[in-house]
């Protein structure tokens, strides 16, 4: 396992990131919360990752409705293991019924912290991430609350989830201006089938000096080849589960795409989730990609990944490949 520097910090974090969206829940969605992973398999997977070298755990607040914070917290103390991880947890989705209990308004940010804190079991978090832009939040005001946590040492570094070019621009220049903690990294989607961050925020990161820790490497396991046009999907797989945000992916260019990464990955005698997954660790921008194995036995193609060492040229032989057979994908 490669450990990198986590923007232009000194804190290194692991190529490979365990997300914990799958523990308690299947992400943020009430609806189901309670389902994913049970407590015994969430320690499996977390001591199949601390065994393989992964440090780096990111969950959120709403991840199975603090569930997931829950969890992890318990492993923690179990494993005695909060020294030999960097815990990212995130703010912003809804916490509670009443009218300050999501988004990043300053009351918000230090009341869900807090929680945040009781539920891991720790006193302080490595990384503290925006999940979402809140535009109903002045950004200084969300920079501030963000600050005063540095200060009073309850964070250690700060990062910006799904966030676009310019929001994030704005914010580097406001914390500038102002003498405030500015975001580190940024987290957000990034995959052979999604290539959007290549646009603005990739090149904002590398002149700018952020980390770059991409979320859904395999684009919600489409990578790895499980799903088919037209036919039935595993069960319990995610499009089972929350079909919603993949809904658009259901086309035929999608999976003409998805076959050209498959033909590239026999003709290397790889699979194609690690070869996937390898594309995304090439890019030399990317600081670590979070991968949520829902069993032990996902974990083959990380594993399988970091033996690939892509190219650029590599890297760009596969996009033109899916290019061809469907049309850009990014």
């Amino acid at each position: 396992m490669e450990y990198r520097r986590f923007g232009r910090t000194g804190l290194r974090v692991s190529q490979l990131g365990l997300g914990c969206g799958g523990f308690g829940g299947i992400g943020s969605e009430p609806s189901l919360f309670g389902h994913g992973e049970d407590e015994a398999t969430a320690f499996a997977i977390m001591d199949r990752a601390l065994e393989l070298g992964i440090t780096y755990f990111d969950t959120a607040d709403s991840y199975g409705g603090g569930r997931s914070e829950e969890m992890i917290g318990r492993w923690i103390q179990s494993r005695g293991a909060r020294d030999r991880i960097v815990l990212s947890t995130k703010v912003f989705n809804r916490m509670g019924p009443g009218p300050n209990d999501a988004g990043l308004s300053r009351v918000h940010v230090m009341r869900a912290v807090e929680d945040s804190l009781r539920r891991l079991q720790t006193d302080w978090l490595d990384l503290y991430v925006t999940h979402e832009p809140d535009p109903e939040t002045p950004l200084d005001e969300t920079l501030r609350a963000m600050d005063d946590l540095v200060q009073q040492g309850k964070v250690r570094y700060v990062g910006a989830s799904n966030i676009e070019g310019w929001r994030l621009t704005r914010s580097l220049w406001i914390s500038d201006r102002l003498g405030l903690v500015r975001y580190d990294g940024a987290q957000n989607e990034y995959n052979l089938l999604h290539r959007g961050a290549e646009a603005e925020v990739l090149p904002l990161a590398a002149d700018q000096g952020l980390a770059f820790t991409p979320f859904s490497p395999l684009a919600g396991g489409f990578l790895t080849g499980k799903y088919a046009l037209g036919e039935a999907h595993p069960a319990g797989s995610r499009m089972t589960l929350r079909p919603d945000p993949y809904a658009g992916m259901l086309t035929a260019a999608t999976f003409r795409a998805i076959d050209a990464v498959r033909a590239e990955a026999e003709e290397r005698g790889v699979s194609m989730a690690a070869l996937a997954l390898a594309w995304v660790l090439g890019h030399p921008q990317v600081t670590a990609a979070l991968i949520g194995p829902r069993s032990l036995e996902q974990f083959a193609p990380a594993i399988e990944s970091l033996q690939l060492g892509l190219s650029a040229d590599d890297r760009q032989r596969i996009v033109d490949r899916m290019e061809a057979a469907s049309g850009p994908t990014a």
